[in-house]
């Protein structure tokens, strides 16, 4: 019968608690808050300067000149959509996928809510659970938790009664109950799980190089910027004129959509996997996985399904009562892992017996076991870890050889919760449960062999039997499984045998996760999957990691990315949406740097030269829409299943430098060759710019070509509309008195296309020499 204290808070006390506000909500956010989005969108540097660069604009009463103004608006409303849009998928998606304690109230148990735990509550755990509160334990029934996650120390932690437990840590052995003492910001919960679903742009390998580009454009804008604003005020140009050549030569010199784009197509996949029932608990995730090159899967609940039935009973020792045995050490755990549940469900008749010790099972011992007075100390597990060497453990080892598991029922020769251990075990019968292999298993498998993805089986079952499983998957090296009890314990040898093998069994917590350092050591990203708390420190080590929903709640509160939908083929996708998001950045920063780059030069040379800038603000406008912007938008949200590399810098200045050289300089020679002089007209300075731009827009869409490579059918169609469109503002009559544009000289005309045809080649050599130059630094 319970007590009062063991019945929990009555439902009036919880009600008078939430009504004092003794809840355990905390003030930390999970997400910003929509004012917050749009502010972070709207205020932003690129903002202000084109603002100020508007204000001037209009100031000159050339309202045309300030269409470059609507960037403000466009690079404003796309990130706040875009954010709010992942805001409302990762709240929506953190609430399926939080931790929930089990309470007990009026004597009742149920799950609730993390913030709905109120203080006094009494709260029970069990194997796997996320303690999500502070407060001393009541009751504990061989406890142990990890409390690595606060301490940093690997080993269990026993807890008695009065022992404090703290949120943050999980359970990783036995049961019990403790008490909700401290609540909401005062709790470790608050410190540590307030960055598991936060929407941000942390560092990343990609955001470091945008950054380290974006610090480089800097230090070239200040020289840059200054010359030309001398050169356009200090010269005999009417103040207008004046001021929009100025405007015109800086507006092109900030690379604005470059992280716009970068934040969209991060946003994107995190919406597009949201709707695979994917979270994303950290944005860097989706770069991380187009990065990575091995997976360490666990078999149970990856490959196979976490549910298990009882396939046969085989007697070792005649004349012992198998079935009620394993009946009551069924019915004694309150808590069955999935082997016992199996058995529970072939034994559902319950004997009686009186439980006077139990030992739950833990993915150290390999085993479980439960005293019942005068019917006996008995344990359950691993066969090939109770069993000596013979004939009953090679049998259990050719059962396992076939895939399933095989467990030992033994009669223990003392308490099973003896200080000085159980003591010999009488082998009675061995227990064979069989687990289904995912349908999806295998096709996921092959996705990742087609992709140069390597597979490693990290399990804590029979080596053989997760070799047997492996094989049924067509898994490369599944013949030669390795016993992690063998393994080397050098850490060089060990790197060495985790590379060369793909399957492992017997592996403890600790080696697993010394086998994701391991491979870490030799170079590689790894991400490593699981369900269970045994994986826990594996997932926390491992480049990315990622855990199944229905898995422990320890499981997910470390792993980056949780698959809510438990389907091991969701990776895949995963993967692909990464190696997507990652690659598109890659291409489009192409074309935003380019852009910078010749531009920069452009007003260098211009300024030096002391002529006038050939181009009004909304030429500039014009070639953002149809060489950069457009085709960028359509680029960073297309298919792209290339791994990423590292190295990102390197290889978009091998492009950006010197086509934006090419350009700058063959764009500054056709100007110079139609250029007049000071006292040309208003005519021949509209003719001299319309030159300049034919020339700079030919080059720039070669160079949207290149970005575009490999072709396929829609990048021809979105190159081919670029240069219809294009065409157009040159030819149809409004487009050329709206924009002011003149191609009716046909000299200057063809001298424009003879230097955009020389800047081509040179563009198109830069290419190849630069790709070249990647292949032999990546051989």
């Amino acid at each position: 019968m319970l007590t009062g204290a063991s019945r929990g808070l009555t439902s009036e006390e919880v009600a008078q608690r939430v009504a004092a506000g003794q809840t355990n909500t905390v003030s930390t956010k999970t997400s910003r808050t929509t004012g917050e989005i749009i502010r972070a969108n709207v205020f932003t540097r690129i903002n202000a300067i084109y603002g100020v660069l508007f204000v001037l604009i209009l100031s000159t009463g050339y309202f045309i000149d300030g269409l470059f103004g609507g960037l403000i608006i466009v690079n404003s409303a796309v990130g706040i959509i875009q954010e709010l849009r992942a805001k409302r998928t990762l709240e929506r998606l953190a609430i399926v996928g939080q931790a929930k304690p089990t309470v007990r109230r009026d004597g009742q148990s149920a799950e609730i809510a993390p913030e709905d735990v109120v203080l006094g509550d009494l709260v029970e755990l069990g194997p796997g659970d996320k303690i999500v509160v502070d407060g001393p334990a009541l009751t504990a029934d061989a406890l142990e938790v990890d409390e690595s996650l606060l301490t940093g120390e690997s080993d269990p932690v026993v807890k008695q009664p009065g022992d404090k437990v703290l949120s943050g840590s999980f359970v990783v052995a036995g049961s019990g109950t403790y008490r909700a003492d401290v609540i909401g910001d005062e709790s470790y919960a608050a410190k540590l799980a307030a960055e598991a679903s936060k929407f941000t742009l942390v560092k990343s390998e990609l955001r470091q190089g945008i950054d380290k580009i974006l610090k480089f454009i800097t230090y070239l804008l200040v020289p840059a910027g200054a010359l030309t604003i001398y050169n356009q005020l200090a010269g005999d140009q009417a103040w207008p004129d004046a001021l929009r050549g100025m405007v015109a030569a800086l507006v092109p010199m900030v690379p604005e959509g470059l992280v716009l784009m970068t934040s969209v197509a991060l946003a994107v996949g995190v919406i597009r996997l949201g709707k695979r029932q994917c979270l994303v608990q950290e944005l860097p995730a989706i770069e991380g996985l187009a990065r990575v090159d091995v997976v360490c899967a666990d078999k149970t609940g990856t490959l196979t399904e976490n549910a298990m039935r009882l396939s046969e009973v085989r007697e070792i020792t005649p004349g012992h009562p198998v079935d009620d045995v394993l009946a009551a050490l069924a019915a004694a755990d309150p808590r069955p892992n999935a082997s016992l549940q199996a058995i529970a469900e072939a034994y559902p008749a319950d004997p009686g017996w009186r439980v006077s010790a139990t030992m739950p099972f833990s993915s150290a011992r390999k085993w479980s076991g439960a005293s019942f007075g005068t019917d006996g100390d008995w344990v359950l597990g691993a066969a090939d870890v109770l069993l000596p060497e013979g004939e009953h453990r090679a049998e259990a080892e050719k059962i396992g050889s076939r895939g399933l598991r095989v467990l030992l029922l033994g009669r223990a020769e003392r308490a099973v919760d003896a200080a000085e251990g159980p003591g010999d075990i009488q082998p009675v019968a061995l227990v064979v449960l069989e687990q289904k292999v995912r349908p999806d298993a295998k096709d996921t498998l092959d996705f990742f062999a087609h992709q140069d993805v390597a597979v490693k089986v990290i399990s804590g079952d029979n080596a053989i039997s997760v070799g047997a499983v492996a094989g049924t998957l067509d898994l490369p090296g599944a013949d030669k499984p390795v016993d992690a009890r063998k393994l080397p314990e050098d850490a060089e040898k060990l790197a060495d045998t985790v590379e060369e093998r793909a399957v492992f069994g017997r592996v403890t917590p600790l080696q697993k996760r010394a086998m994701v350092g391991a491979l870490q050591s030799k170079g590689h990203t790894v991400a490593m999957t699981g369900d269970g708390v045994n994986d826990v420190l594996a997932l926390k080590d491992a480049d990315i990691g990622v855990a199944m929903g229905a898995g422990s709640p320890a499981t997910r509160a470390v792993a980056q990315i949780v698959l809510l939908d438990d389907k091991f083929a969701t990776l895949p996708h995963v993967v692909a949406e990464g190696r997507r998001v990652i690659g598109n950045i890659e291409r489009v920063s192409n074309l935003f740097l380019t852009k910078t780059v010749y531009s920069v030069l452009l007003a260098l040379m211009v300024g030096i030269a002391q002529v006038p800038f050939p181009f009004l603000p909304r030429h500039i406008t014009i070639t953002a829409w149809f060489t950069i912007g457009l085709p960028a938008f359509v680029l960073s949200l297309a298919p792209n299943n290339e791994r990423a590399r590292t190295g990102f810098v390197g290889r978009v200045m091998r492009m950006a430098v010197p086509a934006g050289l090419v350009i700058a300089t063959a764009t500054f020679v056709s100007y110079l060759l139609v250029y007049k002089g000071s006292g040309q007209s208003e005519l021949d300075k509209i003719q001299a710019g319309t030159t300049a731009l034919i020339t700079l827009i030919t080059i720039a869409l070669w160079v949207l070509g290149i970005v575009a490579r490999p072709y396929r059918w829609w990048k021809i169609l979105l190159i081919g509309g670029m240069v219809v469109l294009t065409l157009a503002l040159f030819l149809i009559p409004f487009t050329q008195k709206f924009f002011a544009l003149d191609p009716s000289v046909s000299a200057y005309t063809l001298s424009a296309f003879a230097c955009a045809g020389v800047g081509i080649v040179l563009v198109e050599a830069a290419w190849w020499i630069g790709r070249h130059l990647v292949k032999r630094s990546e051989a």
